[in-house]
């Protein structure tokens, strides 16, 4: 069974390149809430490292609107944590850039605005609008949308795989002792794992017309118990495909000695495999069952405060200026992921390394922001590792069920 994601339309960047690739942001106009102010300033904290390719954008809109734009470059570690602290005060920026698993959290603190996007909605992979959207409405301005992939290096293994049984055979076939990792360790890396778990039809939570529903927990399903009862079966007392022993660093390392074939990661792992002389191609993740493999999708984009002084102006800059072609491809540049803006995607998927991630992300879903998946992670990855070394697999996994359910209340 596919995992039910009714108003979650994850039809991912493929089917979006295909459908909207001739979309543009350009001139959205109807986006915006009104004429921006012809003064003031719009403070806007940025992740220090994409700071230049706001610039043009920034400079720009001060020169249509006569609204300064000051830039903030920001340790992305520290901006939810000081955004949360600091906008209740009246201080912060008019902006944040974020990412759409902070949403829960931030609207639970009433921190957040909601953003005008109207018609341009459209012209975003739908991936990103619906992770953008926290119970039916749009707080963020979407920019990048990242999702794990399987690396192949096509030097060992020219084709990809057609399933999760044919990779391990293409492998073995090339003489590999261990054909494919994935990092694990000794808590388990559910985030990794989720694209088998969805294989079996095993969503975290069911979705309703609002998005993720958290009185609709769906992990104890006969999905969740069939892809435990698998997990096991690749685990310690079986194949030993999945290894907690295996961490991020041993994991990569395997992929660059050329000692494993597929490595399931995200792109920030590429450059490293590139500047090892790996001649990487990029598949989706190969699936156990008939169904697709779903992995979660993350989305990157821009916050309005909701004690900003201007928002008009904020709404007005993200939807025509930050969420435009150009800049999107800008910040494409800046951190090498996939664009939200669709007509941007495109353009950057003409590099078959982002075309692989795109294809990846077809199926992807969208990493719930409500807050009670707060309470699935600090049972989830434990329950994963459990089974692999061997716990009993249904026992193990109607157990995180149950004690998630509990947490949830």
């Amino acid at each position: 069974m596919r995992v039910n994601t009714k108003s979650l339309l994850a039809a991912g960047a493929v089917a979006v390149v295909a459908t909207l690739g001739l979309a543009s942001c350009a001139g959205a106009d109807s986006g915006s809430e009104g004429e921006a102010s012809a003064s003031g300033t719009l403070t806007v904290w940025v992740d220090a490292e994409r700071v230049d390719a706001l610039k043009g954008a920034a400079e720009a809109y001060t020169e249509k609107t006569g609204v300064k734009v000051d830039l903030v470059g920001k340790d992305n570690a520290d901006i939810k944590d000081d955004f949360i602290q600091q906008v209740p005060t009246g201080k912060g920026p008019d902006i944040t850039m974020g990412a759409h698993d902070w949403l829960g959290e931030l609207s639970t603190n009433g921190v957040v605005a909601p953003l005008e996007l109207g018609d341009s909605a459209a012209n975003y992979l739908p991936v990103a609008i619906d992770a953008s959207t926290y119970e039916g409405t749009v707080y963020m301005l979407p920019y990048a949308v990242e999702n794990i992939a399987v690396l192949r290096n096509a030097d060992l293994i020219p084709e990809a795989a057609t399933s999760f049984d044919d990779m391990i055979a293409k492998g073995k076939a090339a003489g590999l002792a261990q054909p494919f990792v994935v990092e694990q360790g000794a808590e388990g890396n559910p985030y990794h794992l989720y694209p088998f778990q969805t294989a079996f039809g095993a969503p975290v939570f069911g979705s309703d017309a609002e998005g993720y529903n958290a009185d609709d927990l769906q992990l104890g399903n006969e999905g969740g118990d069939a892809f435990a009862t698998w997990l096991g079966s690749q685990g310690k007392n079986g194949t030993g495909v999945f290894n907690t022993d295996i961490d991020g660093d041993i994991a990569k390392q395997a992929f660059l000695d050329g000692t494993a074939a597929f490595w399931l990661t995200g792109p920030w792992n590429v450059g490293a495999a590139v500047d090892a002389g790996i001649n990487v191609a990029v598949d989706p993740t190969p699936s156990p069952t008939a169904d697709p493999a779903q992995p979660f999708a993350g989305v990157k984009g821009f916050f309005i405060s909701a004690e900003s002084k201007n928002k008009v102006a904020a709404n007005d800059f993200l939807v025509n200026y930050l969420g435009s072609e150009d800049t999107q491809l800008e910040l494409f540049k800046a951190g090498n992921v996939l664009p939200a803006n669709a007509a941007a995607a495109e353009t950057a998927s003409s590099d078959p390394i982002i075309e692989g991630f795109a294809a990846a992300g077809a199926d992807a879903v969208p990493m719930p922001a409500i807050p009670a998946m707060g309470q699935v992670w600090q049972y989830w990855g434990i329950a994963e590792a459990d089974i692999i070394n061997g716990a009993d697999p249904v026992a193990t996994w109607q157990k995180l069920a149950a004690d998630v359910q509990a947490a949830i209340g």
